[in-house]
């Protein structure tokens, strides 16, 4: 993963045995669900799967996994979104409603074979997920535990219980919710056995409760670390109700918890750099008072000092993030979380302050945020004071006000001017980050009418950030809005791939349509992702473009073609006939014999039919042919034409194309030739090729 601070790629890979273990429990659980119960490569699976639980268990006293959506996390590590095999076992272990899994020393082959053999049964065969069973069923193992996923409990993300019921759950919204629930679960998981109904709670003191409670355990902690690891992962870049909620949260649990809890969490097993990256990346999206007591946690167990002074004047940043001018709080918010990154980065002296400069940081701890009312008003117009700031390069509460005040505008066409023309530089580039955000991207697509060139302008700026409010507006956006939109994100290339694909579960079929097409425009799918599983859609114009992407892709073509002829939607087949026009694969020639006497297909889709048939080389096509356009009731001339209909004439066209160089094709022809319907002569006259 890529740190939010310096913008390195940073490692905190799986160790090996434990990537393989995760791999062989997805292929367990696969293999269980395909084959019956007492086949011979179940018992292969089992035994080797629980070969690998002892080697692992040996050096522990047991094994955690916590589940999110798409990921597994396990010893503080989430696995890869794009890893295909360990996806499909997230996904299938989410869908059970599981929240997370814990193998215990002493686990026995059978425990495997039955724990496996329980959740590997489909949710449709169940009637029900695994999680909203009861203990009879989730705890009936020994030394396997299941803890439960509650969905319901989605809902309490929202602050607002009334605005919550209207609100549909947006995908992103859903993930964050999904994680801090599997946090909850996880953290409480242990105590489920005393007082079970901790375990329906998700509110943050009872979870910073269970963690103080919870002997030292490192699987344990590290499921824990790992879902918050993943939740500011989830909160970096974003905004909105949703972020400050989850923030919120996560917030109060880390204020909630004992000192010597926070130092537990941090130590993480040793791992000094997988402790530096988890204050990193947990400093960048928490609230900033919480930062302040991830630092003194992250120097106790690092062995280093924090100065009073320094951190009183971490504390003033911090208020002044949280209570100072709305325009200030954004650079205390970036100074405080930047200042942290350098200290983590680089401890190197125990208390580097003298005397002098300690009492100067206690006298600047001490002053309160300057411009606290809102209501100041500057006489000089937003644009001159910007303009003004940029000149002088400061960046002040003046300058912050006439940037939001230019941004909210309904045209920001000037604001745009300015910044494009400003000197580059720092503060160039501080102005650029607050303009060019998805909030005043959506400001922007919110306008009637759109300034397409406004929105160009600040999606080049943006990059795959802009993608979320693209999607959101190609819904209500008119055919010249909705093409320019898709032009913006396919011009992104590869990377927004990923993004678009990761929007695609729980859109309208109306957007999904929309995203296909940007797939499939971009040319390079993302890892994981197949166009076939949207091809078998309950909405037409879905499949309809899935078959599309399908047909464009050499390995998929044929057999897209052929599945897309026998689709019930016309202008499905209308699109595979095209395809299949010039060169017809072998089995979609047969799918079109089979539909030239379909009734429910219009006389001109039958008759189109038959003419792509004609182009792929086969006995049975040219019998097929023959028989189409001669008459077996004039059986006193040898080759009596059949009455001219679309159908006839389509397979005398396909005759002369493709088979000319038959005897029995050339007879025909030569009759056709004769004819006196102008209609037979000139079907048979259009030569297109020699067999």
């Amino acid at each position: 993963m890529t740190s939010p601070v310096t913008g390195q790629e940073t490692s905190t890979a799986l160790s090996r045995e434990l990537s393989d273990f995760l791999i062989e429990l997805s292929i367990g659980l696969h293999k269980n669900a395909i084959y019956p119960p007492g086949h011979p490569l179940l018992e292969g699976a089992t035994t080797g799967l629980a070969r690998r639980l002892e080697t692992l268990l040996a050096k522990r006293a047991s094994l955690s996994l916590g589940v999110a959506r798409q990921q597994l996390i396990i010893e503080g590590v989430a696995t890869d979104e794009n890893n295909p095999v360990l996806r499909d076992l997230a996904a299938r272990l989410h869908r059970h409603h599981l929240g997370a899994v814990k193998f215990l020393q002493g686990v026995t082959g059978d425990e495997v074979a039955d724990a496996l053999a329980t959740v590997a049964v489909d949710i449709g065969r169940r009637g029900k997920p695994l999680g909203l069973e009861g203990p009879d069923v989730l705890q009936k193992w020994e030394h396997v535990r299941l803890f439960p996923l509650t969905f319901e409990q989605l809902q309490l993300l929202d602050e607002d219980p009334d605005e919550a019921k209207g609100d549909s759950m947006r995908g992103d919204k859903s993930r964050a919710a999904q994680l801090w629930i599997g946090l909850a679960r996880a953290a409480v998981a242990a105590n489920a056995d005393d007082d079970d109904d901790k375990t329906e709670s998700t509110d943050p003191v009872l979870v910073a409760k269970a963690i103080d409670e919870h002997k030292k355990d490192a699987a344990y902690d590290q499921v824990v670390v790992g879902y918050l690891l993943q939740i500011a992962q989830e909160l970096k870049g974003k905004g909105g109700k949703d972020a400050a909620a989850l923030q919120k949260r996560i917030s109060r649990l880390v204020a909630t918890l004992q000192p010597d809890t926070l130092s537990r969490l941090l130590k993480m097993g040793g791992d000094a750099r997988q402790r530096k990256q988890f204050v990193l990346d947990a400093t960048q999206g928490m609230a900033v008072d919480a930062v302040v007591e991830l630092v003194q946690a992250a120097a106790d167990t690092s062995g280093q000092n924090v100065s009073h002074s320094l951190v009183r004047m971490l504390s003033k940043l911090a208020v002044h993030a949280d209570e100072g001018a709305p325009l200030g709080r954004a650079a205390a918010d970036g100074a405080l979380r930047d200042s942290v990154h350098k200290m983590i980065s680089n401890w190197t002296l125990d208390d580097p302050n003298p005397d002098g400069y300690r009492r100067a940081l206690e006298k600047m701890a001490m002053a309160t945020p300057e411009f606290q009312t809102s209501d100041d008003v500057y006489p000089c117009e937003p644009e001159r004071l910007l303009a003004m700031g940029i000149e002088i390069e400061m960046l002040g509460d003046p300058v912050w006000r006439a940037l939001a005040a230019l941004s909210a505008a309904d045209n920001v066409k000037p604001l745009l001017d300015l910044l494009e023309h400003a000197p580059e530089g720092w503060m160039r580039d501080t102005l650029w980050r607050y303009t060019a955000s998805p909030d005043v991207l959506q400001r922007q697509l919110q306008q009637n009418p759109i300034d397409v060139d406004a929105v160009e302008r600040l999606v080049t700026r943006m990059g795959i950030a802009a993608i979320p409010p693209l999607l959101d507006a190609l819904e209500v956006a008119d055919e010249r809005q909705a093409a320019s939109f898709i032009d913006l994100i396919v011009a992104m290339g590869r990377d927004a791939s990923p993004v678009v694909a990761g929007h695609l579960e729980g859109s309208r079929a109306t957007q999904q349509r929309l995203m296909l097409s940007i797939i499939s425009k971009i040319g390079e799918p993302p890892e994981g992702f197949s166009f076939s599983t949207y091809a078998q859609h309950a909405e037409s114009a879905v499949r309809r473009e899935a078959y599309r992407a399908l047909i464009r892709i050499p390995a998929e073509r044929d057999d897209a073609i052929a599945a897309a002829l026998g689709d019930p939607d016309e202008r499905i087949v209308r699109l595979a006939l095209g395809a299949a026009m010039a060169n017809c694969p072998p089995r979609a020639a047969r799918v079109l014999m089979d539909r030239a006497d379909d009734t429910t297909l219009s006389e001109e889709l039958r008759a189109l039919g038959i003419r792509a048939a004609s182009s792929f080389k086969a006995p049975e096509i040219l019998a097929f042919l023959l028989a189409r356009t001669t008459s077996k009731r004039r059986f006193l001339r040898r080759h009596a034409l059949a009455d001219a209909t679309p159908e006839m004439l389509a397979a005398l066209s396909g005759l002369a194309m493709h088979w000319t160089t038959d005897a029995g094709a050339q007879d025909v022809l030569a009759v056709a030739a004769k004819s006196s319907d102008k209609e037979i002569r000139d079907a048979a006259g259009r030569r297109g090729g020699s067999a």
